[in-house]
């Protein structure tokens, strides 16, 4: 399963080290696309299919937009010798990911963030948690 927060940078190349915990769950190729909140999402490939299906078979007068979002930056990855991906340049600019990256496991899917917006997305949790236990509350939990 992919959960679990990890501290890893970005080379020169954008190669980044995928956490050793989230390899066998990610399999031997899997996809990175754009991501909301300004993060790139990576899924297994069976979380991506699943995703796929949906996207595939929304209408174009409804889909189009989050159609563009996800299949316009999706890229299939794969994890080298060194287990290392290679995260490409329109990916990485669009999470602003420089050198210090987070990798976050949500259990389906893994967010890689740029260091500091994943800073400023704690911040607003830890400012925001009423919000969240209403969240918890509504979700029975």
């Amino acid at each position: 399963m992919l959960k679990g927060e990890f501290q890893h940078n970005i080379d020169a190349k954008g190669r980044m080290i995928m956490p050793a915990k989230f390899r066998d769950a990610l399999g031997d190729c899997f996809v990175a696309t754009k991501g909301l909140d300004k993060c790139i999402f990576v899924f297994p490939l069976p979380e991506w299919e699943a995703l796929d299906t949906k996207l595939s078979e929304l209408s174009l007068s409804k889909g189009r937009e989050i159609q563009r979002f996800f299949y316009g930056g999706m890229t299939r990855c794969e994890i080298d010798k060194q287990g290392r991906i290679l995260i490409p340049a329109n990916l990485r600019e669009y999470a602003g990911l420089e050198k210090d990256v987070a990798v976050i496991g949500l259990t389906k899917r893994a967010e890689i963030w740029s260091k500091a917006n994943w800073d400023l997305q704690n911040e607003k949790f830890i400012q925001n948690t009423d919000a969240v236990a209403l969240q918890m509350e509504d979700l029975g939990i």
